[in-house]
């Protein structure tokens, strides 16, 4: 599609006017998402840099370096398997876990260091057990 042109004489404002215009009788603005709520550019003063921590947020990116996001990660995995019912499963999120954890060690050249070690898989699945209690 090519870009539409603007008139001869016609002014940018107006010619600006002119294609939203056009888009909303085409419908090109109809079932955005976030239709009926405020833009995030209103409602007082906006902190520095807003509009890539949206973006960060929408994406489900992280701004940290990597040797801090793996410990956010680790916590969150922790708190996971409390509300695991699958051994198999809390076996298998600590591998995963753990394999990102070495090669992050292995790799990691920017942002500070990591010293995240890797689960104890043993120790972590017998607490695991423990909490659960006898019969489970």
């Amino acid at each position: 599609m090519s870009e539409p042109k603007r008139k001869p004489n016609e002014r940018f404002e107006s010619y600006v006017e002119r294609l939203i215009r056009e888009a909303q009788e085409e419908g090109a603005f109809d079932r955005l998402s976030g239709a009926g709520r405020p833009l995030p550019l209103t409602g007082g003063e906006l902190p520095e840099a807003w509009w890539i921590k949206e973006k960060l947020k929408r994406e489900k990116l992280s701004a940290l370096p990597e040797s801090i996001a793996i410990r956010h990660e680790a916590e969150a995995l922790v708190e996971e398997i409390a509300r695991l019912d699958d051994e198999r499963v809390v076996r298998e999120r600590l591998a995963t876990m753990n394999a990102k954890i070495r090669r992050l060690n292995a790799t990691a050249v920017t942002g500070p260091p990591t010293s995240l070690a890797p689960f104890d898989v043993e120790a972590v699945v017998a607490r695991w057990r423990a909490r659960r209690g006898p019969g489970h």
